[in-house]
């Protein structure tokens, strides 16, 4: 039995989310059944964090244990071959420890939120960012971000649905910066609160059209009420980028 890991690029527009779900076709069924239809097996690919429906990832990790003697390059072109027509790609496979496992071995995440900042309708672009028509203040948006990084009680910002133990959490970086019509906005952390990061996008929204101010922000932190915080930002900006890992614990350096 070989334990690998799995990168994986996905657009989220077509499944229900990461988790195997009885309402609909999930990303985690789609490369289980791809496993299958390679070896015969059927196994768990457990993920590094699971993403809702309409959620997309550029840098998913997964593991995944296979019985039948294979390569990582078999593997990899399996999958994918199998996967098609679905809108999931498997970026890279490498062997790893046996202890390793894609959720529990990560020390950081990134995420990324895409928000295109123009009047006309999303055309390409429809489904994988958030169209706010109205002018936003990046730079206050980015200048108020900075109240949320660091340790904190992030309970404003999760959740009814959540099942972490605690909303307590380390915030790593929350940066915002315009690309001409784009505003990203990137966050890092160990671990996040179920809608955490589209909780925070839509606060910060409220502060790039100026009815918020960073000590607003900060308020609403303080509060630890997801009720004092912003609205919920849709799914469709939403990107699941990397996982970082300790070197020498996922059959690669870092």
């Amino acid at each position: 039995m070989t334990r690998y890991k799995l990168t994986i690029e996905y657009d989220g527009r077509p499944f229900v989310g990461w988790q195997r779900q009885a309402n609909g076709l999930s990303v985690q069924q789609a490369v289980e059944e791809a496993v299958t239809a390679f070896c015969g097996e059927e196994t768990r690919v457990a993920c590094a964090g699971r993403t809702d429906s309409g959620v997309h990832a550029l840098g998913q990790v997964a593991h995944v244990d296979i019985a039948r003697p294979t390569t990582p390059r078999e593997v990899q072109g399996a999958l994918n071959a199998h996967l098609r027509p679905h809108p999931v790609s498997i970026l890279s496979v490498n062997e790893a420890s046996d202890d390793f496992d894609a959720r529990l071995s990560a020390i950081r995440r990134a995420y990324r939120y895409r928000i295109v900042n123009r009047r006309a309708p999303l055309t390409f672009e429809a489904g994988l960012a958030w169209r706010v028509p109205g002018r936003l203040d990046a730079d206050a948006m980015h200048e108020a971000a900075q109240r949320l990084v660091g340790h904190h009680d992030f309970t404003s910002f999760r959740a009814s649905e959540c099942q972490a133990k605690s909303p307590v959490k380390t915030l790593e970086r929350l940066d915002v910066r315009r690309l001409g019509a784009e505003i990203e906005v990137a966050v890092e952390a160990r671990s996040f609160l179920h809608h955490m990061v589209r909780n925070i996008v839509g606060t910060l929204k409220l502060v790039g059209q100026g009815r918020w101010t960073g000590d607003d922000v900060a308020a609403a932190l303080a509060a630890r009420d997801r009720a004092s915080a912003g609205p919920t930002a849709p799914p469709d900006g939403l990107y699941f980028v990397s996982v970082a890992y300790p070197p020498g614990t996922d059959g690669q350096a870092g």
